[in-house]
């Protein structure tokens, strides 16, 4: 018989955290999410979800957030590639997870479960990756340098006695809210015919669904320390475009992939204008830079360990399209 936990969530108005809240209550346990703003967390979160304002940067607002709660899901982040102020990832990333970690502790909190990124893992080119090898490099760019400071926050925080599971998604998308780039919004272009070219490379993807029930699966059976990749396989952005233009049901050629060397040239140009500007770049250097990790990770561990089977892409993006549909956000 399942135990009920009382679980908070941050991150709940975005995809990841608002797929952990409803799979949490499709396991019947007790959900409450932090939320800077109460109206878009009424908007956005599930029915049955206790919304308590608070901000992960804010301390003093995080202890009656986690006041009671056994389990902690820490999904809150900011996935961008690219911030004016480059001291906004560190803030909301890394101060954000020791700020939760630290609220944790101080409430007896049973669990804590970390959003992580497969970016804290090694990569070698033409190769397939697991959970077995964190990169003791920087990375090269300032979200996943933060992403990995905020790995080693909670590492450090587990080696010390917190009880921690570490969950590691790839680029997610699905039947949640997003307000960040990713499968999604290349959803919509497509469907609009706004995507004159695509970049080249691509990435692994995988259902938020998936990752939402993947992470309630390891607070409930993983091992302390334990990590999971969820990732259900690597596309091509070509390969992507051809089975979103399928799924919609659209009789057009996906649009022309565009040479590297342009993209690099445009990419390190708006880099340079938007030092100057402080507005975004037409193609950030990192997600230029994430398109051509030739590596693929596998969620072996995480089909074993926790029995969780992964989405198919067309399945995925099938339940992806009707779902925006029926919400007005195609």
């Amino acid at each position: 018989m399942r135990v009920v936990k009382t679980a908070l969530v941050t991150g709940g108005t975005g995809m990841v955290g608002n797929s952990i809240a409803r799979s949490l209550l499709a396991r019947d346990h007790r959900v409450r999410a932090l939320v800077r703003s109460l109206d878009k967390g009424k908007r956005l979160l599930p029915e049955g979800c206790e919304l308590v304002q608070g901000d992960v940067t804010a301390p003093e607002t995080l202890s009656a957030a986690v006041h009671g709660c056994e389990w902690v899901f820490h999904a809150a982040g900011f996935p961008e590639q690219w911030m004016k102020d480059n001291a906004t990832f560190d803030r909301i990333n890394a101060d954000g997870t020791s700020n939760m970690v630290t609220a944790a502790k101080q409430a007896g909190v049973k669990r804590f479960v970390l959003t992580s990124t497969i970016d804290v893992f090694t990569w070698r080119s033409g190769e397939t990756y697991d959970e077995s090898e964190i990169d003791p490099a920087p990375k090269g760019t300032h979200y996943e340098r933060s992403k990995q400071r905020a790995d080693k926050i909670v590492a450090d925080a587990g080696a010390g006695g917190l009880d921690v599971v570490f969950l590691h998604p790839s680029a997610v998308y699905g039947t949640a809210p997003s307000d960040s780039p990713g499968v999604n919004e290349l959803i919509v272009k497509l469907a609009h015919g706004q995507a004159p070219g695509l970049l080249p490379g691509g990435f692994p993807v995988v259902f938020a669904s998936d990752v939402g029930e993947g992470h309630v699966l390891a607070a409930e059976r993983a091992q302390p320390g334990a990590r999971y990749i969820l990732s259900e396989r690597y596309y091509t952005l070509r390969e992507l475009a051809v089975e979103i233009l399928a799924k919609l049901g659209i009789d057009r050629k996906p649009p022309r992939v565009l040479p590297r060397w342009l993209c690099s040239l445009v990419a390190h140009a708006g880099a340079a204008k938007a030092a100057i500007t402080g507005h975004p770049p037409l193609i950030p250097k990192g997600q230029l830079a994430f398109l051509q990790v030739d590596s693929y990770p596998t969620s072996k561990r995480a089909t074993a360990e926790l029995g969780l089977a992964f989405t198919p892409l067309g399945e995925g993006l099938a339940k992806t399209i009707e779902w925006m549909r029926a919400t007005n956000r195609l």
